[in-house]
C-alpha cells in the first residue's frame, strides 16, 4: 500500500543517486590529454556538469572550435567513459535503501539523465538492479533537461499527471527542469553543487540526507 502522497519520485542520476565524479573526471582528462589540452581538476568538471556530456567537453576544452575536432574529442572521451564509468562510481550510501523503501510503498521510481544513455543504462543495471521501473539518458529525438520531454516520458510511461509525481535533483537544470514539467522538485545538496547555489534557486526544499529527502518525500504536496 502506497502510503506516500505522491505515486513516481523522478530522479537525477549523477550527484543525486550517483558520485561519478571520479569516473567522468578521469575519462575527461584522458581524451583531453590527446588533444594536447591541459587537466581539469574534479571541482571543475564538478562544476561543469548537468548540461549533458558534449557541454562538458565544451566546458572542458574551450580551445578546440573546430566541430570535426570537437566530435573526436567527445567520441575519445565516450568511448573512454564506456569501458570506465563503473570503475570508481558507487551510490551515495543511503540511496539504496531509500529507493527500496519506495518502491516496498509501491511508488514507482524512475531516472531522468543527461549522461548519455549507453552509460545511464549500464550503471543503473549494475548499481541499482531492480530499483527503477524506467531509466532514459540523453539520446537522439529526445531534448535534454532542463527541457521537460524526458520527465513527460516516464509520466507518460507510468500513466501519471506531473502533480503525482516528484522529481529529485542537485541543481539548478534539475530546478529548471522540474519547473518546465511543472511538477513539486526537491534538491539534495551532496551533489554537483552547494547548498548556498541551490538556494539561490528559489523556495523549495532541500535535503541533506537520505533521511531528510524521504522525510520530504512524504509532505510533498
Amino acid at each position: 500500500m502506497n502510503t506516500f502522497p505522491v505515486k513516481a519520485v523522478i530522479f537525477d542520476l549523477d550527484g543525486t543517486i550517483l558520485d561519478t565524479l571520479a569516473d567522468l573526471t578521469v575519462s575527461v582528462n584522458y581524451a583531453l590529454a590527446q588533444f594536447s589540452c591541459p587537466p581539469r581538476t574534479k571541482q571543475e568538471v564538478r562544476s561543469f556538469l548537468g548540461n549533458g556530456m558534449k557541454r562538458l567537453l565544451t566546458l572542458s576544452a574551450p580551445t578546440i572550435t573546430d566541430p570535426a575536432a570537437f566530435q573526436k574529442l567527445y567520441d575519445t572521451f565516450a568511448a573512454h567513459y564506456k569501458m570506465h564509468c563503473l570503475d570508481n562510481t558507487f551510490p551515495y550510501k543511503g540511496i539504496p535503501e531509500l529507493l527500496q523503501e519506495l518502491r516496498d510503498a509501491h511508488v514507482k521510481t524512475a531516472v531522468v539523465s543527461n549522461k548519455g544513455d549507453f552509460a545511464v543504462q549500464e550503471i543503473i543495471s549494475a548499481r541499482f538492479p531492480g530499483l527503477f521501473d524506467y531509466v532514459v539518458g540523453e539520446r537522439p529525438g529526445i531534448s535534454r533537461k532542463p527541457a521537460p520531454d524526458t520527465v513527460f516520458a516516464c509520466l507518460k510511461a507510468f500513466d501519471l499527471d506531473a502533480s503525482e509525481a516528484v522529481y529529485v535533483g542537485d541543481s539548478e537544470v534539475d530546478k529548471e527542469t522540474a519547473d518546465n514539467a511543472q511538477m513539486p522538485v526537491i534538491l539534495v545538496d551532496w551533489g554537483f553543487r552547494d547548498r548556498a547555489d541551490l538556494e539561490k534557486q528559489g523556495h523549495m526544499p532541500i535535503a541533506s540526507t537520505p533521511e531528510e529527502l524521504l522525510n520530504f518525500i512524504r509532505k510533498v504536496r
